[in-house]
């Protein structure tokens, strides 16, 4: 892996919450690693809907767009990083965003998973 990107917060809720907790587990990470994490350049655009609750195909819809990717990752090797997975449309959306910039590949850490219906 190249770099660390923790999922980014809209403006609004990073503003209500006080901190991307995504961001605060990604720090440690790049420290033992040795890794770069990126706290700027991939932003989230929109603020989305919350997701609990919603049917996949809701969630896709929910974040088409959300992201925006405005640094270099031509060829870079990408762990994205969050909390909590449950259908994994927040990670997919991120990931496109981050390939259609350029990025060789883009795995995924998750600290939680959500058990399946």
């Amino acid at each position: 892996m190249d770099l660390i990107v923790p999922v980014p917060l809209h403006a609004g809720r990073l503003a209500e919450r006080g901190f991307n907790q995504a961001l605060e587990i990604a720090r440690p990470l790049g420290r033992v690693w040795q890794m770069p994490v990126a706290t700027r350049g991939v932003t989230r655009m929109r603020a989305t809907a919350d997701q609990v609750g919603l049917p996949w195909p809701a969630r896709k819809k929910n974040l088409r767009n959300a992201f925006d990717c405005r640094m270099p990752v031509d060829g870079a090797r990408v762990l994205l990083v969050d909390d909590v997975m449950t259908t994994g449309a927040t990670l997919g959306a991120l990931a496109a965003c981050l390939k259609k910039a350029g990025a060789a590949a883009v795995s995924n850490l998750v600290i939680a998973r959500t058990p399946l219906r």
